[in-house]
């Protein structure tokens, strides 16, 4: 399923207008162009709402994005970095463990 956020090919809806940059076979980036058309945001997002169960998700209907987006969103796109993904192929590092700021270390033994 495609991510209800992102705007589908006009002459294929079954593609997103997605990429994913990989530099040494990780995904550094992801980047698609902004869905702004409202009806068809708020027909994937429920139907996103309708194939979760209640206790698995916090997710809810955010009207007040769908009622934005009715007042006119102008075409609009977005690059989402992995910034310790970076600095790790920048550092040459081998882990991220090496460059995040605050690793997830194990409790020492006692």
């Amino acid at each position: 399923a495609l991510c209800p956020l992102t705007k589908p090919k006009p002459l294929n809806p079954s593609i997103a207008e997605q990429f994913e940059l990989y530099v040494k076979g990780m995904e550094l980036a992801n980047a698609y162009t902004e869905l702004n058309d409202p009806l068809l945001q708020e027909r994937l997002l429920l139907e996103q709402l309708a194939g979760q169960r209640d206790e698995d998700s916090m997710a809810k209907m955010d009207d007040d994005f769908i009622r934005a987006l009715k007042h006119a969103m102008p075409p609009a796109g977005g690059l989402g970095i992995g910034i310790d993904r970076l600095c790790m192929i920048l550092m040459n590092r081998p882990s991220i463990r090496d460059v995040i700021l605050f690793p997830l270390m194990r409790p020492q033994s006692s």
